[in-house]
């Protein structure tokens, strides 16, 4: 454990808590988070629509104001492009509803920011998109487009070909997180999933016997993190998930995660060789102890060629040339 951990560590994948090697080995079913995890992360907001009589300038101020203070890649987005334009404005009196989005009172009008539902808007959105109300009264969207990262399909067929049930969980819009599923080939999935809802869908799945490894960056999963059998937090994603999780991506490579599992498994597989070997010796050189046929310098080196080849044993996690950087998974 201690040469698979060290090994981990410097391949970017920092193991945070005791139980993490022996659960990671054992998983059966990865879930993901899409945004920040299975995409970039890196939102960049590609369309204002107005609705009302306020223009583009206006609605991109009022949900800068309310998002300045959210870490959601979407709100980072927002409140990066209304700084741009100059001339911030200030919101008083703000509240968040995790997994749904930012209330404030600018200039005496209470606004809201976030999903359609919590801003009481109909969605009739088609991807990754955030709407701005007052009183229940949609103002705009905002459309964002966020890539999938490089490695996601390469990682997911990995998984997918180790065994592991692949699953998508994100609280988008369905047509952003089905876009997603399929362009990586994962058939499970659910769209608008609160943090609670999130929360209940591992629950299910554990409660069916399944050995559950979430991997999210939001403050929103850190919920989930924590419900999870094994959590795996992206080093990019928000304080309070890496807090919850049992182990943090450094690299923020998913190739990375994928070697993490392969090497999970060659791990404990090592453990039960160390374990065999001890056993077999023991069997051997007690009764030969007893019956007088060991004497103290041939135990000494017995002893201590055991302890060797346990040692050894356990070195070969460190082999250089181990697994694959490309992400292929292999050992």
């Amino acid at each position: 454990l201690t040469a698979a951990t060290g090994e981990l560590a410097r391949r970017g994948f920092v193991v945070t808590r005791g139980h993490t090697i022996e659960t990671l080995a054992c998983a059966t079913d990865i879930v993901f988070d899409k945004t920040g995890t299975l995409t970039e992360g890196e939102l960049r907001l590609v369309g204002v629509e107005p609705f009302g009589a306020l223009d583009t300038a206006r609605c991109l101020a009022l949900a800068g104001a309310l998002e300045r203070t959210s870490e959601h890649p979407l709100a980072r987005s927002l409140t990066a492009r209304a700084e741009a334009q100059g001339a911030p404005l200030r919101a008083t009196e703000i509240t968040a509803e995790a997994g749904a989005g930012m209330e404030g009172t600018i200039d005496g009008i209470r606004y809201r920011v976030g999903s359609p539902a919590y801003c009481g808007c109909a969605d009739d959105g088609d991807g990754t998109s955030v709407m701005l109300a007052a009183n229940g009264v949609a103002l705009a969207r905002f459309s964002f487009d966020d890539p999938i990262r490089s490695d996601a399909h390469v990682i997911v067929q990995t998984l997918l070909r180790a065994g592991c049930r692949v699953h998508v969980l994100s609280g988008d819009a369905a047509p952003a997180v089905h876009a997603v599923a399929d362009a990586l080939g994962i058939a499970l999935r659910q769209a608008r999933a609160t943090p609670a809802g999130k929360q209940a869908y591992l629950r299910d799945l554990q409660l069916a016997g399944r050995v559950v490894a979430m991997v999210g960056d939001g403050v929103n999963d850190a919920p989930v993190l924590a419900q999870a059998d094994v959590s795996v937090a992206m080093a990019s994603g928000a304080q309070l998930a890496q807090a919850r999780a049992d182990a943090v991506l450094l690299s923020n490579r998913l190739a990375d995660l994928a070697d993490a599992i392969a090497l999970s498994r060659q791990t404990m597989r090592i453990v039960r060789q160390n374990l065999a070997w001890a056993t077999v010796y023991n069997l051997i050189a007690i009764p030969a102890a007893i019956a007088g046929w060991v004497t103290p310098w041939i135990a000494g080196v017995g002893m201590s060629g055991s302890s060797l080849a346990v040692v050894l044993n356990a070195l070969r996690l460190r082999r250089p040339d181990r697994g694959s950087r490309s992400g292929s998974g292999r050992e």
